[in-house]
């Protein structure tokens, strides 16, 4: 038996994931396939008995763990900590090719070569995301009346990154591994004797 068990989940699909328009703080909602993600993802885990559940007080989060919970009983707490980074002055501008419309040219690095990510004004870096998710984690996996228990995590890509960076000790440079995990992926990540197991980017659908 682990120690503990978390699911740690990205929102599902926005208008603004599909049309490549970066969101950080923004919170806009799921739209009508990112609902449907979240609840094929449910039924996928219907088996899944929840403990706790954490969300990012985004919409998009918080909705997708209600909707991946479906008929199950859990309250869903509300955590600052798990919010999605912010782009600051770039948010609701566009990085897809066809029509780029953010001012910075090298903003591309966020993707490419985060160490080399400039900040936008009133942005947050990489290494304020990791510290703050890093301390979120920290409490809940040392938090005694988690034991024993499955938990789940509703939060957004970045910040998902974040903390698997916390749990990998991931270097900035080698932030996004295998790339952003898609809308609804689940990792699961399994603790026993402080050892973990991290079974990544789980798609249901």
């Amino acid at each position: 038996m682990y120690d503990m068990t978390v699911y740690l989940i990205r929102h599902g699909e926005t208008d603004y994931n599909k049309q490549k328009q970066l969101q950080g703080r923004s919170d806009i909602p799921l739209n009508a396939y990112g609902r449907e993600l979240a609840e094929i993802t449910g039924r996928a885990l219907k088996d899944v008995t929840f403990d706790f559940v954490y969300s990012s007080p985004l919409n998009r989060a918080m909705e997708t763990a209600k909707l991946l919970l479906g008929y199950k009983e859990v309250p869903v707490f509300s955590e600052e900590r798990i919010i999605e980074i912010s782009f600051g002055e770039h948010e609701g501008k566009s990085y897809h090719p066809d029509h780029f419309t953010i001012t910075d040219k090298d903003f591309m690095h966020f993707f490419q070569a985060p160490e080399k990510y400039k900040v936008p004004g009133d942005g947050e870096s990489f290494e304020g995301v990791i510290e703050r998710t890093g301390d979120f984690w920290n409490e809940l996996v040392q938090n005694p009346k988690h034991q024993n228990r499955t938990i789940l995590v509703s939060t957004h890509g970045c910040a998902l990154k974040a903390i698997l960076a916390n749990i990998r000790n991931t270097p900035v440079s080698e932030f996004w591994g295998e790339g952003v995990h898609k809308n609804c992926a689940v990792t699961i990540v399994r603790i026993q004797n402080n050892h973990y197991e991290i079974e990544e980017g789980k798609i249901y659908y």
